[in-house]
């Protein structure tokens, strides 16, 4: 944790498991745990449910008259459609049209929002966007938030939330568990139906406790942060620094990859214009130097983050993150690949520093779950 300036309640618990809370975004995170095995709690998540600690997520509280104009500025989805209970996702970007940061964005009231985001520049995205402006930005650092997922997580919830059943995808409301107060959303990180549970930094062990205790006999179990990577190379879904050319940097260009490569044009409000880089990001489209793409993978063995990827003798792309599933004995991984080659089936060869050069194919994202039926389901 020598870079670490913030601190999940939990770290306690967490050291209890056997992890050295290894640094993410300013907290010490539980990266790995020396108990459990990462198999065992990818399954638990895609089969039973497991109880996850994100408080590394910034949450910044936005209030007053201008919050929406705020957010309006700062990222690229329109508030004017977003009713109080409901969250979406949404990205930022630089002057140069150019990806900083994911979020989602909660509407608590008429004037009042709370931005989760990860570590990139979203909170200086936010605040850059409320100067001059009648508005209150505050950085929450006693929020924390508690990733109960799988397609168990209702079934447990239900015994305790009112409603829970009800609650509908990116939807979230006011509740108690376990007699304290908690927001409730139906979001997470993990392509399942989950819930994350927002809460004070001094309920967050007695919740921690009582889910595990309590969701013993259903096979909930804690998981370690980097279980996520099995989980959301399956689900498509991106982990800024580490598929972006903050990671892989191109040559002879600074970092930044557009919306188009790494297809997230979606979060961009239909026709929204006025949000920071709105001009340089359509006038980008059609201009892509890479496509993140899928890879399906001979065999079970699993390259390393950053193994490169040929065809024909010539490096075409680079591994950005690779798993092999046990429950759908698949080896896949995403990756950054030439606009050709991606998504499309092309043969393709991984040459891995461990296990040598690996046979693949380039695939349409997402594996898992192609329709989201199971993240959305009634």
């Amino acid at each position: 944790m020598t870079n670490s300036w913030r601190f999940s309640t939990l770290n306690n618990r967490h050291r209890a498991l056997g992890s050295n809370l290894e640094d993410w975004s300013g907290m010490g995170t539980a990266w790995s745990y020396d108990k459990g095995d990462p198999d065992a709690e990818y399954m638990a998540i895609r089969t039973k449910a497991g109880l996850m600690d994100v408080s590394g997520l910034k949450k910044v509280h936005i209030t007053g008259h201008a919050a929406s104009h705020v957010i309006e500025r700062a990222t690229t989805r329109n508030m004017e459609k977003l009713m109080p209970g409901r969250a979406v996702y949404g990205s930022m970007l630089n002057d140069a049209g150019k990806f900083v940061d994911d979020c989602v964005i909660y509407r608590m009231g008429p004037n009042s929002f709370t931005v989760v985001h990860g570590s990139g520049q979203g909170h200086e995205q936010l605040t850059m966007a409320a100067i001059g402006r009648d508005v209150s930005i505050r950085f929450d650092d006693n929020l924390h938030d508690l990733s109960l997922q799988g397609p168990l997580a209702v079934d447990y919830l239900e015994k305790h939330v009112p409603g829970v059943r009800q609650l509908a995808y990116f939807s979230h409301m006011g509740t108690s568990l376990f007699g304290k107060p908690i927001t409730l959303s139906r979001t997470g990180y993990t392509g399942e139906r989950g819930y994350e549970i927002f809460c004070r930094g001094q309920d967050a062990v007695e919740i921690w406790d009582r889910i595990l205790e309590e969701g013993a006999s259903m096979g909930i179990i804690p998981c370690r942060f980097t279980t996520l990577d099995m989980l959301r190379t399956e689900s498509y879904l991106l982990f800024f620094p580490f598929d972006n050319s903050e990671m892989y940097p191109f040559e002879n260009e600074g970092p930044g990859d557009t919306l188009w490569e790494l297809g997230l044009d979606f979060t961009v409000s239909p026709g929204k214009t006025g949000f920071r880089g709105a001009e340089e990001h359509y006038r980008l489209k059609g201009k892509e130097r890479f496509k993140i793409s899928g890879l399906k993978l001979e065999g079970k063995n699993v390259p390393g983050n950053g193994a490169p990827v040929f065809k024909g003798g010539k490096q075409v792309g680079v591994v950005t993150q690779a798993m092999y599933s046990p429950l759908n004995d698949w080896t896949i991984a995403i990756a950054r690949l030439s606009v050709g080659d991606a998504n499309n089936g092309t043969e393709l060869e991984v040459r891995c520093g461990t296990h040598g050069p690996i046979k693949a194919k380039s695939a349409a994202l997402p594996f898992y779950d192609v329709d989201k039926k199971r993240r959305t389901a009634k």
